[in-house]
């Protein structure tokens, strides 16, 4: 569980709505109805009432319709999404959503990472919804770089951003994108987007960032924790293999990876890094030994270069 850092109030108020519809789906399931907090972190607080899921989303962010798309695709894919039951409401002036819940990866076993490969690699083999709203560009590497305070942390990993195209900086409005075929992806994937569903098998979860887009950049982020040290080989191993072996299209089929992987797993590796040290600065502690590996390998970023 997640350190609380919401409101009461809001725990309070989603919670209530949790009792209410697990009451209601009281009849199918035995577990209890004691809220508990699954996630508290980022603007974004998710309550679990029973086999209820109540999220309170990132108050920055809109929620519109193509968030209403996502919805609607993630609900046409019941075999590899657990999406919002229905379109969301507002509660107190924050957009809410309840959804089943799943039982995540749990970090004290073995990491799915072949189950994660096979999951990815269905969900970008499936036809693109014709409704499916584009993903976009990976706005947030650019968000957490501007978010940086001053030190020697902080210039290393600008020094990495630099050396990005322009299009992936926000500075651009495209040139030099590589022109690949759009899949449909998860758009922000990690084994914490895994849950277990009541059938046993895994689905995807957090759909805000679900439309067309480039796949590769489902992978990037444990790609950049491949290339930092942080992820073990073998992991990594078990993961692309299961994803190539599955069909996935985000590797060319017999090529190397990293004709596809390599830059966004450089900015996955920045954007983490930022993370990283502005976590670290606002808790007044050193960088522990996985953030320092980030900010290390954003001195290996800068010192090889690219265009920018």
């Amino acid at each position: 569980m997640e350190t609380e850092t919401a409101p009461p109030e809001l725990f309070a108020r989603l919670a209530e709505i949790g009792r209410d519809s697990s009451r209601i789906a009281a009849r199918a399931s035995d577990a209890p109805l004691e809220p508990e907090t699954l996630y508290d972190r980022h603007g974004v607080l998710v309550v679990r009432v029973g086999d209820i899921v109540v999220k309170a989303h990132q108050p920055d962010r809109d929620y519109g319709e193509p968030f209403l798309a996502r919805i609607k695709v993630a609900a046409s894919l019941p075999d590899l999404l657990i999406g919002p039951l229905g379109p969301p409401s507002d509660v107190d002036g924050r957009t809410v959503t309840l959804s089943v819940y799943g039982e995540p990866v749990d970090p004290h076993k073995e990491l799915p990472w072949a189950d994660a490969g096979r999951l990815l690699a269905a969900l970008h083999s499936t036809p693109v919804p014709a409704d499916a709203p584009s993903w976009g560009r990976p706005t947030r590497v650019a968000t957490q770089v501007a978010r940086l305070g001053e030190g020697p942390a902080e210039d290393e990993v600008r020094r990495a951003f630099a050396t990005l195209p322009a299009w992936v900086r926000g500075e651009g409005p495209g040139k030099g994108r590589p022109e690949r075929a759009e899949r449909l992806i998860h758009g922000d994937w990690h084994l914490g987007q895994m849950v277990r569903a009541r059938d046993g098998r895994w689905r995807l979860i957090d759909i805000e960032d679900l439309g067309r887009g480039d796949p590769a950049w489902d992978l990037a982020r444990p790609a950049a924790l491949y290339l930092s040290g942080v992820l073990h080989p073998d992991d990594w191993g078990r993961f692309l293999d299961a994803y190539v072996e599955a069909g996935g299209a985000a590797v060319p089929d017999g090529g190397d990876p990293w004709a596809t992987l390599d830059l966004p797993a450089r900015s996955l590796a920045i954007q983490i890094a930022a993370t990283c040290v502005i976590s670290a600065r606002e808790g007044e502690r050193p960088l522990d030994g996985p953030e320092q590996a980030m900010v290390d390998a954003c001195g290996r970023i800068a010192a090889a270069g690219d265009a920018a």
